[in-house]
């Protein structure tokens, strides 16, 4: 156990960082173009904001939470997902205060206790978006826009984008009302979630991922011909802005998303080459939330990405840059008389922006050099008892396999003229 790490993480070496950081590059630039701020929020809270954020009878929840006591006696939950953080932030810090709408965003791991999958982790990192204050539909499809142009400024082509509105506490009465109807001569025949939802949460019936029960629900009411004037003139509303900016949907009327908060809009974005694993990327408007966390009615709407999901369609489409880890100057020292002198010269060359090495277990010239190639330097510098005593250096051009000797005065000043 001391040399494994815990089931559903995994580490990122040194070798898969640079994906990492060209991914969350593009997401601070796009958001910094739509005008979003980045937020970051304690990886645990009080399990109380999720239990009523989320839903109790959600599946996160109810299993998939790492939930445990602390010295306090206070129940602590590692984060399952970040809205109802951003949320908690929100009113602790009285963003509201700044402006009408506060648009952040987050890059983060959250915690699920979950059957590891390919692209699904324990430990998982999210980015999302949220975009508190504003009822306005235009914002939900801002948010929609922002999350298709991000897969899309990856390079991912076949991506679908799922739309649908689950209603608000008006209309969703009704709904329900019809899916019970509906469900209640078959329900005996489905999972014990379900049956267990049925009277708690039917919504959550058109979620399940039992293949016996999706087949059951094929043919449910569809929440859109329950939906009062209200959310379906916000629902059309939405689907005329998507579409004044050239973004095309499908409508799925049993899109419900898996958390309680959803209201009005829901979207999800495929990755159609993933298969039965596409969905990549879910959100959709909240406008209940704020007023459960404890603040007055306020409207909302956000997504939230896996950065895991995310890298994985990269990796199959072969969308990654190389990332290039070469040096530009190794420096080969030869002799313990030398090597304070090397190391001098080490400093000298970071502090005037050179990627510079050295050898410090003070092998042979030879086993010097095979590290430099490894390395990939672009210049060797070899320094022995000879050169110090003449205070100069023999420059070595990797690539063309030149070399001359300079003083060590003149050595940064020479590297920065071959280097640009």
């Amino acid at each position: 156990m001391l040399t494994k790490a815990p089931r559903g993480t995994k580490d990122i070496l040194p070798d898969k960082v640079g994906n990492w950081l060209y991914l969350e590059n593009l997401i601070r630039k796009l958001c910094g173009q739509y005008g979003y701020r980045e937020i970051r929020t304690p990886i645990f809270e009080h399990t109380e904001l999720f239990q009523r954020g989320i839903g109790e009878t959600t599946d996160v929840v109810e299993k998939e939470m790492y939930t445990f006591t602390d010295r306090g006696n206070r129940s602590i939950t590692l984060r399952p997902e970040n809205t109802a953080a951003a949320v908690r932030s929100y009113l602790e810090n009285k963003l509201y205060a700044d402006t009408n709408l506060c648009k952040l965003f987050y890059i983060g791991s959250m915690f699920r206790y979950d059957r590891p999958q390919a692209g699904r982790y324990r430990e998982f990192h999210q980015f999302g978006v949220e975009a508190l204050g504003e009822a306005n539909p235009a914002v939900d499809a801002e948010i929609i826009s922002l999350a298709v142009q991000f897969l899309k400024d990856l390079g991912l082509k076949d991506i679908k984008l799922l739309l649908n509105s689950v209603g608000c506490p008006k209309c969703r009465p009704v709904y329900r009302q019809r899916l019970q109807e509906f469900f209640k001569p078959v329900i005996d025949e489905m999972c014990d979630d379900c049956k267990s939802r049925y009277d708690r949460n039917p919504m959550r019936l058109l979620d399940c991922k039992n293949e016996k029960c999706k087949e059951l629900a094929q043919d449910a009411p569809a929440i859109t011909d329950c939906l009062c004037d209200e959310c379906n003139d916000h629902f059309h509303k939405v689907q005329e802005f998507l579409t004044a900016a050239g973004i095309e949907f499908e409508l799925d009327p049993g899109l419900v998303r898996g958390l309680d908060y959803y209201t009005k809009t829901a979207f999800e974005l495929k990755y159609v080459p993933l298969g039965a694993q596409s969905a990549v990327l879910g959100g959709g408007r909240y406008d209940g939330l704020i007023e459960e966390c404890g603040g007055k009615s306020t409207p909302a709407v956000g997504f939230a990405t896996g950065l895991e999901r995310v890298l994985l369609a990269l990796e199959m489409q072969n969308l990654l840059p190389e990332t290039n880890y070469d040096t530009d100057v190794f420096i080969v020292a030869l002799g313990d008389a030398v090597q304070a002198k090397a190391f001098e010269i080490l400093a000298n060359l970071r502090r005037g922006g050179f990627k510079a090495a050295m050898d410090f277990a003070g092998r042979s010239m030879k086993a010097q050099m095979k590290q430099a190639n490894k390395a990939n330097a672009k210049f060797t510098i070899i320094l022995g008892e000879d050169e110090l005593q003449a205070n100069s250096v023999v420059l070595k051009n990797m690539n063309e396999s030149t070399q001359e000797t300079i003083s060590i005065d003149e050595l940064l000043n020479k590297l920065t003229t071959l280097t640009k």
